[in-house]
């Protein structure tokens, strides 16, 4: 129960999670679990720790294996830690057609990381994921909210070269996805 204490959101991001509950009609709390897993995830450099996951349980009233199931399903999840820019490389059949296997292997040489891998300065980490709903402008990849589409190894290396200085870490809030009410 310690660890919980210590955990704790901003209170922009705590305000932004009790906006979003009351959004639901009482005991439907667990509506919140997926923005919620967002904004915890933007706060805690790009990633979800079981102390972070047990407080949005501990904010939602739910049970934190609830968390964990939802956590470890979803790729855009990270249950470990991650660079500040995550590079998310679409792998499935459109992509895979047009090329992403060469932006992979591309940024794989660039970076001297392998899917899945950080590089040794924290910069930047490569994650191949599943569909990412851009077949029409495949290749693509994702950083953060960003989406970057029919790539070419010029456009990945300005990327990386755009992105190789950034001081925070990418992530899939947008600074109003979560604040309409």
């Amino acid at each position: 129960m310690s660890e919980l204490k210590e955990v704790r959101f901003s209170a922009e991001s705590e305000a932004l999670i009790q906006n979003l509950i009351k959004r639901y009609p009482e005991g439907k709390q667990k509506s919140v679990l997926i923005p919620a897993l967002h904004i915890a995830q933007a706060e805690y450099d790009g990633w979800l720790s079981v102390p972070v996951m047990d407080k949005i349980a501990e904010i939602l009233n739910i049970k934190p294996i609830e968390v964990y199931e939802v956590a470890s399903f979803y790729s855009m999840f990270n249950l470990n830690p991650v660079g500040k820019c995550l590079i998310e490389v679409c792998r499935t059949s459109s992509c895979w057609l047009r090329g992403a296997n060469d932006v992979v292997a591309h940024i794989e040489k660039r970076l001297g990381i392998k899917d899945g891998e950080t590089t040794p300065d924290g910069q930047f980490t490569l994650k191949t994921v599943e569909c990412l709903g851009s077949c029409g402008t495949a290749p693509m990849l994702q950083i953060g909210e960003h989406f970057h589409e029919n790539l070419t190894l010029e456009k990945v290396d300005e990327l990386i070269n755009k992105y190789k200085t950034e001081s925070k870490h990418s992530s899939y809030l947008d600074g109003t996805t979560f604040r309409k009410n």
